[in-house]
Parts: C-alpha cells; structure tokens; sequence
C-alpha cells in the first residue's frame, strides 16, 4: 500500500488531484487513518510490531504529499511569471490627478499680472457689516442693493456699524485697507461675494475681483491704462480695444463703464463664440459692456480716513467667473458650481502649470 500510495501522490497533476488523494488517505474515512483506528483493537504485542509501521506510513504520506504541493505550487508560480512579465522600459500608468478649478486658475493669473504692475493682493471678511459694505462706499438707506431681495442679511447685528451681511461685492475691502495701511496704496481684492439672483449669467455667489489705487495726481488716464494693460496680458492679445461710456455708481465719480471689442468666431465644436479683440467699431465686430470704473468717491476716501483734497485715486471691478467664461470658452457660469468632474476634467488646469507673464498665464496642461 504504501509504495503504491507513494506513487499515486507523486502523479498528481494539479492541487485538485492532491486534494483528492489527501482526502483519500489522511481523511476521517481515509485508508492510512483506518489503519492507525486499528491498533487500538490489536493486542500490546502486535502494537507493539505494527504500531511503528503504520506510523511510518503515515509520516511517508504527510510527506510526498507536502512536496508534490511544494512542487505544484512552484510549477504554477512558474508559468504565471512566464505569462506575466513585465517591460520595465514602458512608461509607468497614468494615475488619477486633480485639477486646478477656472476660477482659482484665473484668481493666479490675476495676482501674476497686477503683482507685475506693483499692486498686492489684499483680503477681507465675507461677513460684512451694514457700514463697511454699503456706508463707507456712499451707498444711502434707499439703495436698491439694501433691500432684502437683493442681499442675504444675517440675524446678527454689530452694535455700531449695523446689520452683518454677506458682502455683495468686494468694495469693503478697500475701505478696510485704505483705514488700516493709508495712501499711497495699490491693491486688488478677489473674493467671493453674494447676490440674491440666479439664471444662465447670474448666481447667488459668484467671484469678483477689485482694484483700487489711492496716490496723488491719480487721473483717468492712469485708469485706462491700467485696464488697457490688464486685460491684454490676460487675453494675451495686443489688439485689446477699450470704449469708455459714462455711468454712476455712488462710490465713484466719475464712473464708466468699460466696454470691450469682440467677435464672432467659430469654436471647435462648430458654434460661435465671443473672441475679444480689434475695435468694436470694425466690420463684423461689437462691444461688450466687461468691467465697471471710475474714480473714487471724495466721500468714500474720506469716510475711508484719508484727505481727499491731498490724494485721489480709481477704482474697477470685474467678475472672475465671467473672464473665465470669455477667456476658456465656457458659456454657462452655473457649471461653475455644479461639482461635475467630467466638466473640471475638461476645463481644469494641472497643478503643475503656474501661470507666469513669461510663460503664458493661461498656458494649459
């Protein structure tokens, strides 16, 4: 029995095989086991001569089938890393990377672009009170921006400067930093801010951008330039056409509204889209109303702590989510805040691209 045993285990082709034989001679019915059952029947003489034998059989048993698995499982290993190799000269797979948003793309090439123009960036509190955020920018009690369909009023109030709101617009940072760091002064102020409107151009918060120079001999002159300078550095286009039409907003006098020149070219995927560039004026093109400026108010620089008769300055204000959609193709801003990955992945930037006037400020991945 034993060398025919011995032989069997050493025939086995495969794990299932052993398995089987395994069953077949250690098992609770196995034949090996009904062997070892027996010698509790047998007298101590015969145990004493079969015991020994028996044991051994099973020892052999234990053993060839421990080497045949040995020997299958080294056969296995072998044939898969036959049928598995690997190139090491193949570039490594492509793993899952985030993207940078448009927005917070746009917020960098703004800092790059006005930081080359001597202006620093400065921040503010997006819980705002009634002073800071209407008050101080000469904005009256019967302003159409107070009234509670027009701004999101919090049940908070500070006990001097009034109602604590969500800042409808970025201006407040200006009054803060005119108060804490003086004239002359050079600043943009991106940020979030909040309006109670919402359709295809419109949603309840949204992100803007401010810019604001306090210095003396300040004229509007130094303000055309400045968004002349900007906004061709940003589309990086030389032909950037700017018309100034005269507007009113209580924290600037003068106010202007500044228009752009653009096209209608073809997109990629066939439909038109609105290409800045070259005069309004020219056949084929238009003006689009892009940003709102002007001069600060005295009242404003007053309320602000500074003396309006020794310094004057300007002031601009344009919305980030909309130069995206200008500069990037993008012709919906509620997409901005939908959360679609599919949406980010195509409009998104690398972490990797950090926008520089000398590389590009909107170069892509």
């Amino acid at each position: 029995m034993g060398s025919e045993a011995l032989e069997r285990i050493a025939a086995a082709g495969d794990a299932a095989a052993l398995e089987s034989l395994r069953v077949e001679f250690l098992g609770k019915q196995g034949s090996v086991s009904a062997l070892l059952k027996t010698l509790g029947k047998m007298t101590p003489e015969k145990r004493q001569a079969e015991g020994p034998k028996i044991h051994a059989l099973r020892e052999s048993v234990q053993n060839a089938l421990a080497e045949r698995k040995a020997a299958l499982d080294a056969a296995a290993l072998e044939a898969q890393l036959a049928s598995e190799t690997l190139d090491l000269t193949l570039p490594a797979p492509e793993t899952p990377q985030g993207s940078v948003h448009p927005v917070s793309q746009v917020m960098d090439e703004l800092a790059e672009i006005f930081a080359d123009m001597g202006f620093a960036v400065a921040t503010g509190p997006e819980i705002e009170d009634d002073w800071h955020n209407f008050t101080a920018l000469n904005m009256p009690e019967s302003h159409p921006a107070r009234a509670m369909h027009d701004t999101f009023y919090l049940p908070d109030e500070a006990p001097e400067s009034g109602r604590m709101v969500l800042r409808t617009h970025t201006s407040p940072v200006q009054v803060r930093s005119m108060k804490a760091q003086g004239a002359p002064i050079r600043i943009i102020a991106p940020g979030r801010v909040y309006r109670s409107d919402s359709d295809a151009t419109h949603t309840p918060m949204f992100h803007q951008v401010e810019g604001l120079v306090i210095d003396k001999g300040i004229h509007l002159g130094h303000l055309k330039w400045t968004l002349e300078t900007f906004l061709k550095a940003f589309f990086e286009r030389e032909d950037i056409v700017l018309r100034l039409r005269p507007s009113y907003f209580p924290f600037t006098e003068p106010s202007v509204e500044v228009d752009v020149g653009f096209a209608i070219e073809d997109g990629p995927d066939g439909k038109g889209r609105r290409v800045l560039g070259g005069s309004g004026d020219e056949p084929g093109h238009g003006w689009m109303e892009l940003l709102g400026s002007g001069m600060v108010n005295r009242r404003v620089i007053e309320m602000s702590g500074l003396d309006p008769d020794e310094c004057q300055g300007f002031a601009f204000g344009v919305g980030v989510d909309r130069l995206a959609m200008l500069k990037y193709g993008m012709d919906d801003l509620r997409a901005f805040f939908d959360g679609d990955v599919r949406w980010l992945k195509h409009y998104g930037f690398s972490a990797f691209d950090q926008p520089t006037l000398s590389a590009g400020v909107g170069a892509r991945a």
